[in-house]
């Protein structure tokens, strides 16, 4: 990237737009649809099962895809599967947009989710490789991680809008101008990443964890609607746990792993995935079983819905942005640690407020998680990428974007079962806002831990 010119100052903030721009997009597909899939089904005439997979089709590839991604952008530098990513997802979402057919619009949102795969590891090794210095780097970590609250919050108010007033084709057609605008910025302003071409992929190993997570996620949907006692649910596991076995073993005997399992040896960079895990499983637990009340219980439409949510991932932004101001003197572990107090005490009050709580009441509940997760992010994403090589910064953020991903498909699939299953509908949402307080005091206890005290000098 130049460094001289007429605007400079514009030019440093160019690649954090840009990487942010393809992170938007990514997260805002993941909440957008969900309050267009009911119109879709009518339109399109799905049945309910062909509506679950026009949502499942891109977590599943999604998720699933990470560490691959973060391989490749490590191999061949992340700038191109930056690139590549953005491209993959702006044509897949204007297929979408033109599906003629459910099953067409299935194997598009499945494209979809292989560019985003591609698109959120390389995003942290960009902004890793675009601002070396800590304090910049903690900022523009900062601003990366607010995307997803932004996103998540923009995602069901979007969604609203654009259904009920120029169609749902529209949710994907929005992401065509952010995908070229985000192209044409990271071309432009971000600098080639130098490729590694000598380390072979793993694909044995890379198509065993492709197979456990997607196995994972896949079984995990499904447990929230056939229960967690169906065969096909436990075979599903079952079939997890073995692709993760077999991932582990081809790790420990490949010259070159997607994974080196040393990388795990590290307090900071396990503990950091896990850390994400357990935030995500709460936050995003909370975030639809919260939706499935205030439609169900309280005759909310899906704009009514996505406005009440909106206090939970409000403060986002403010969140990781004074996260990132306050690392600079406090260090990681103090912020991350008070986040997840914070957001522990907000789903107890929620879990605590009563069967029938007025919403006003949930309003602070609901702010302290959205706040608390977000303060924790930032550092958490500190301490991933800060523990790896920089050969291996692609597949540190996969890992821990994986594993996020994995704490959401958990905590949603747990929340929708004890919804389901616990006979009474207050009593399976309070159960679900205090594992979510657990989740939350259990990753305080980790970060404790695991998350590095000294604050990044500038």
């Amino acid at each position: 990237m130049p460094t001289s010119g007429p605007n400079p100052a514009r030019r440093s903030w160019a690649p954090l737009l840009a990487v942010c721009a393809g992170y938007f997009m990514v997260i805002l597909d993941v909440t957008v649809i969900n309050v267009a899939v009911p119109v879709i089904g009518r339109d399109l005439s799905v049945s309910l099962t062909g509506i679950q997979w026009i949502t499942d089709g891109y977590t599943l590839v999604f998720a699933g895809f990470l560490l691959t991604g973060g391989a490749l952008g490590d191999r061949l530098g992340s700038r191109r599967v930056f690139c590549w990513g953005v491209t993959v997802f702006t044509v897949s979402s204007a297929a979408c947009a033109l599906a003629p057919t459910a099953s067409f619009l299935v194997a598009a949102r499945m494209a979809e989710g292989f560019g985003a795969a591609l698109i959120v590891p390389a995003s942290l090794a960009l902004l890793q490789q675009a601002y070396p210095a800590p304090a910049a780097r903690a900022r523009a970590f900062g601003l990366w991680g607010s995307m997803a609250g932004i996103a998540a919050s923009a995602g069901p108010v979007l969604g609203g809008l654009l259904v009920s007033t120029v169609g749902w084709r529209w949710v994907f057609l929005i992401n065509l101008p952010v995908g070229v605008a985000c192209l044409v910025l990271t071309l432009r302003h971000v600098t080639r990443s130098p490729g590694r071409t000598a380390r072979s992929l793993d694909w044995p190993a890379q198509c065993a964890v492709a197979a456990a997570v997607a196995l994972l996620t896949a079984s995990l949907n499904e447990a929230g609607r056939r229960g967690w006692t169906d065969p096909a649910v436990l075979a599903g596991l079952g079939l997890s746990v073995s692709a993760a076995a077999a991932f582990a073993v081809r790790e420990r005997l490949a010259r070159s792993p997607a994974l080196p399992l040393g990388l795990l040896d590290s307090r900071a960079m396990s503990g950091g995935a896990v850390l994400g895990m357990l935030f995500n499983f709460a936050f995003y637990g909370m975030v639809f079983t919260a939706s499935l009340e205030f439609q169900h219980q309280r005759g909310f439409s899906a704009l009514g819905t996505g406005l009440a949510l909106f206090p939970a991932v409000a403060m986002t932004m403010f969140a990781s942005v004074l996260s990132g101001r306050l690392s600079r003197r406090t260090g990681d572990r103090p912020l991350v640690v008070c986040g997840m107090l914070l957001a522990a005490l907000g789903l107890a009050g929620w879990a605590a407020a009563g069967a029938h709580p007025a919403y006003p009441l949930l309003v602070a509940p609901m702010m302290a998680a959205g706040f608390g997760t977000s303060f924790a992010l930032t550092g958490s994403t500190a301490t991933v990428m800060g523990a790896a090589p920089p050969a291996y910064s692609g597949t540190a953020s996969a890992l821990f974007n994986t594993t996020r991903q994995i704490g959401s498909a958990t905590g949603v699939a747990i929340g929708g079962s004890l919804l389901a299953t616990a006979g009474d509908y207050t009593t399976g949402l309070r159960t679900s806002m205090a594992m979510g307080a657990l989740a939350y005091l259990t990753a305080a206890g980790l970060a404790s831990l695991c998350v590095p005290t000294k604050p990044r000098p500038e």
